[in-house]
């Protein structure tokens, strides 16, 4: 086992327990692994019951799921079973109907679809609300069609829906719900037994996840399995999680078992070295806060360090949870770690406790600059414009009528999808959108004094103000009907009234 300082875990450990005194989550857990098993474990906080999470604890690892999705499809592959260059359409027939971006697009295939290249728009938040969707519901999205932001295999965004359908095709495949194909030839294989799909189904203390409201914190229900289960369904534990970053990084030579061997399991060492490759390289502007050059495989995001090598990594968000795993090529170093908070962002501290362990010793007080993004002209669709236009009238109305008692408020829930009052209620949103107007004096008939996108679906434009300018940022679902599913109104002071 890895020799790690008292001093260098106390220093992981307080990254975490820092973040629980701050008001960032009410629990945060994590573990330091290496080849041999967890070097070292930590939680602090409630996490419900008075006590503090331990490695045993259940939370929602939401994306990291992605990893087992992959490593379900691929041993799929390795049976005979499927072709990774197969359309979409071989195993969803309701894709048929979708309206490609130009007439030479080809059919997303499950090759493109594991390395987020299908084309389609990121789609969180929306994505994360999807999971309890029937086939049959899935299947109707599909039929009245989607947006794009790219032709098919020629760039990366983060799709959840590309994700889902990858777990219909497992399940077409194996003839079984994908939730059992991922258990039967994944995850019990490997003993993963804390790592389930349905809360029920947990054996250890299950954590409510929660977000913040008027100083305290609101918990959240949990969603259960369903057609967007493979994006992010899973519940697990430091324990297992770990176990499963172990076994994938036990596929490189460096951080095999001290009999030489890798270690065996139902997706082979080839396979699983394949899924820590970069396949798709993502642009800066697509993570803007990446500290470095990073890919996406199959299922995991590969960043390369100039010091230490290639890093695997992936982030989990769920409404309520937050989880990141993450571990070193070179020496199968890794940490993951868990918070029951929406937004959390357990990553930021993750990447900072991983960089300690590795010797890069970047303070959390002090971390690395993200790097440089380069500003590219983009065209945004036509979609895009008219939900700039519904929500400028939004926002108007919202100002002309702020004690409008409409509970279900129409006019924002024409232009946006369910998941943003689920994300945010409309009167929150009402209220904070007030306050940003107020605090800049912002003129909402103005035209935008500028704008910027990072995507065709995306759009952030700013509105003068007397003291200041109003932010205003929208993301579109990637629904053919052109529904807002991020909506994001901030003030911008000027500096002598910031």
């Amino acid at each position: 086992m890895t020799q790690v300082s008292t001093t260098t875990i106390e220093q992981v450990d307080a990254l975490f327990r820092e973040r629980v005194e701050r008001g960032v989550a009410p629990s945060s857990v994590w573990g330091v692994f290496d080849q041999d098993g967890l070097i070292a474990t930590g939680g602090h906080g409630d996490r419900g019951d008075g006590t503090a999470p331990d490695a045993d604890t259940v939370y929602r690892i939401a994306s990291c799921t992605k990893s087992i999705t992959a490593a379900t499809l691929l041993s799929l592959q390795a049976d005979g079973r499927v072709s990774l260059d197969a359309p979409i359409t071989d195993f969803v027939p309701a894709f048929g109907d979708v309206g490609l971006p130009t007439a030479d697009s080809p059919v997303p295939t499950l090759r493109m679809l594991l390395t987020m290249s299908a084309g389609f728009p990121t789609d969180d938040p929306w994505g994360d609300r999807q999971e309890s969707i029937t086939d049959a519901e899935l299947d109707a999205v599909l039929r009245d069609g989607l947006l794009f932001d790219s032709v098919p295999g020629t760039g990366f965004a983060y799709s959840n829906l590309g994700y889902a359908l990858l777990g219909r095709a497992i399940q077409v495949v194996a003839g079984r719900p994908f939730a059992d194909v991922a258990s039967q030839v994944v995850l019990r294989p490997l003993g993963l037994d804390d790592t389930v799909f349905r809360a029920a189904d947990a054996r250890g203390y299950v954590v409510t996840g929660v977000r913040p409201h008027q100083d305290t914190w609101e918990p959240l229900p949990l969603s259960g399995p369903g057609a967007f289960s493979p994006i992010g369904g899973l519940f697990s534990t430091v324990r297992d999680l770990s176990r499963w970053a172990r076994h994938l990084s036990s596929a490189f030579a460096s951080v095999r078992d001290r009999t030489g061997q890798a270690e065996s399991g139902p997706v082979s060492p080839a396979d699983r070295r394949h899924m820590q490759q970069a396949m798709r390289v993502i642009p800066a502007p697509a993570i803007p806060s990446a500290r470095r050059p990073v890919g996406y495989g199959f299922g995991l995001f590969v960043e390369q360090d100039d010091a230490v090598g290639p890093i695997v990594s992936h982030s989990g968000g769920y409404p309520g949870f937050s989880a990141h795993m993450r571990w070193s090529v070179r020496t199968g170093i890794g940490v993951v770690a868990f918070e029951n908070a929406t937004q959390a962002k357990v990553s930021v501290a993750t990447e900072t406790a991983h960089d300690v362990l590795l010797g890069l010793g970047r303070p959390a007080a002090h971390p690395a600059p993200a790097r440089p993004v380069a500003a590219g002209p983009v065209t945004v669709l036509p979609e895009t414009r008219a939900a700039q236009s519904a929500v400028s009238r939004l926002l108007v109305a919202w100002h002309d009528a702020p004690d409008q008692t409409d509970p279900d408020d129409s006019a924002a829930a024409r232009c946006c999808t369910p998941n943003v009052p689920m994300d945010v209620p409309w009167d929150r949103r009402r209220a904070a959108a007030a306050r940003a107007v107020a605090t800049v004096g912002a003129d909402l008939h103005a035209a935008p004094v500028a704008e910027a996108s990072s995507a065709p679906t995306h759009l952030r434009w700013w509105l003068p103000g007397s003291s200041g300018r109003l932010r205003v940022e929208i993301r579109l679902a990637p629904l053919a009907a052109g529904l807002v599913q991020t909506l994001l109104v901030t003030a911008e002071p000027t500096e002598r009234d910031a």
